[in-house]
C-alpha cells in the first residue's frame, strides 16, 4: 500500500506568526491549539488534501525553495486583484511572468521570503482561450 500524503511542511522562525498569514492568504483556520511562540503551528485549508504545517527551525532560509505553491484565484477573481491581495497582507513580487497574451504567472514570497506563485483563476483561461 503506498503512502498518503500527511502534511506540507514549512520549516520557518516563527511558525504561529507565518501559520497565521498562510491562513489569511488561503481562507485557513490554525490548529485550535495554536498558541504564539508553540514550535509548531498547523493550518487547515478547505479543499487542500493535507494540512500546512510550520515548524520552527534555528536557520534562516538561505536559498530558493526546490518545492512550492501555485494559488490559483477562486472563480470570481482575477490574478492581479489575488496578487494584490497578497501584497497588502506581506507577500513581496519577486519576478512578474505574465506574458502580453495573458498567460503567465507571478512569483512572490511570504514574509518569511518563501515563495509561491500566483497563477490566471479558471475564469481567465477559459477566456483567453477560447
Amino acid at each position: 500500500m503506498p503512502s498518503h500524503l500527511h502534511s506540507v511542511t514549512v520549516d520557518c522562525s516563527d511558525p504561529y506568526a507565518l501559520a497565521t498569514w498562510w491562513a489569511q492568504a488561503l481562507g485557513g483556520t490554525l490548529g485550535d491549539d495554536d498558541e504564539p511562540g508553540d514550535p509548531e503551528a498547523v493550518v487547515h485549508v478547505p479543499g487542500l488534501g493535507a494540512p500546512l504545517l510550520f515548524l520552527a527551525v534555528p536557520d534562516e532560509k538561505a536559498v530558493k525553495n526546490r518545492l512550492h505553491l501555485d494559488l490559483e484565484p477562486d472563480a470570481g477573481q482575477s490574478r492581479e486583484s489575488e496578487v494584490d491581495r497578497l501584497v497588502a497582507l506581506g507577500a513581496t513580487v519577486v519576478d512578474d511572468l505574465r506574458n502580453p497574451d495573458g498567460t503567465g504567472w507571478v512569483v512572490l514570497t511570504d514574509p518569511a521570503g518563501n515563495e509561491f506563485c500566483v497563477l490566471r483563476s479558471a475564469a481567465q483561461r477559459a477566456a483567453t482561450d477560447a
